[in-house]
């Protein structure tokens, strides 16, 4: 049984009474399911996020569109069937209306997860590495581009708490930081001082604003939203030290699976999963290996954040 928030909006049981009394609560995006991983890692991953995250006592959300009904919370059978499927949409926030008036199902982004999360409540995100600023080959050289992620803008007006292992790193992380310093978004550093490159433990990029617990991340997000800010508070956790890999082997696979792209024409929404693929076959799987790991490892910082805020609360 599920409870009708509106029309098309269902919350699952266990979040409905979590929500109703108090309970720490992390949204999951559901984009990894459907178009990050290859089945079946991509059903195993979803379910040991939620057991990170449920060994705290905190319960999860993980977000998707099936048939046009935007769900908070899936359970067994249909996160098997968006583990299976084929032909399932990638949904961004611009796609929900779509989904929901064309009965369609897929994975939500992160700037869907965000916006649907926020929606019912839940101020707390875990995922692996957000969307930015993306890269793009001219000729032989990379230049800057307009192409630029939904997530950003999502970012800049929504308030939740997200934890992430950076930007992926086959985007210009400069200009990703560039931009959310512009757009008022608050990087935090969960225990490190500079950016980490999603992959990588660290990119060269440093951020001016550290914390050392959770506690101290939801203070910063309290005393950014008592003020007045709308936009989220992005903690940036770099993945564990036994999974990372050196920058600049990362950095040179980014290069050649952006060269790869470009030689099939790939565009639109079909290039983040392309290079995500592109870098795993590159670094012979070890890139596999460190998201899986790096995504655990977020959804449990981020189930530690979840009960700090609900004491705070």
């Amino acid at each position: 049984m599920k409870h009708e928030l509106s029309s098309h909006f269902f919350v699952a049981d266990e979040v409905h009474a979590a929500l109703n009394s108090r309970q720490p609560i992390v949204a999951l995006e559901s984009t990894v399911v459907t178009h990050g991983l290859p089945y079946p890692q991509n059903r195993q991953l979803a379910e040991d996020m939620e057991t990170e995250i449920r060994h705290l006592g905190v319960i999860p959300a993980t977000i998707a569109v099936i048939d046009g009904d935007v769900n908070i919370g899936i359970e067994g059978k249909m996160l098997e069937r968006l583990a299976r499927a084929e032909d399932v949409y990638k949904i961004s926030s611009r796609d929900i209306g779509a989904a929901i008036a064309q009965g369609r199902s897929g994975g939500t982004t992160v700037a869907a997860t965000m916006y649907i999360a926020h929606k019912v409540g839940i101020r707390v995100f875990a995922t692996g590495g957000i969307g930015g600023v993306h890269r793009q080959m001219h000729g032989n050289k990379f230049q800057h581009t307009l192409d630029i992620s939904t997530d950003l803008p999502q970012l800049s007006k929504t308030p939740l708490i997200v934890i992430c292992a950076g930007a992926k790193a086959i985007l210009d992380l400069p200009a990703t930081l560039e931009y959310l310093e512009t757009w008022g978004v608050p990087v935090v550093g969960y225990r490190v001082d500079e950016f980490p490159a999603f992959y990588a433990r660290s990119s060269g990029l440093k951020i001016g604003l550290r914390a050392d617990s959770a506690a101290e991340v939801v203070m910063i997000a309290r005393a950014h939203w008592e003020i007045g800010m709308e936009s989220a508070v992005l903690v940036a956790n770099p993945p564990p030290d036994e999974a990372a890999l050196p920058y600049d082997l990362i950095d040179k696979a980014v290069q050649q699976a952006l060269k790869d792209a470009a030689d099939k024409n790939i565009s639109g929404q079909q290039v983040t999963p392309f290079l995500l693929r592109q870098m795993s076959d590159l670094t012979h799987g070890s890139s596999l290996q460190a998201n899986l790991s790096l995504l655990k490892n977020n959804a449990r910082i981020a189930a530690g954040i979840a009960i700090e805020l609900t004491h705070l609360n």
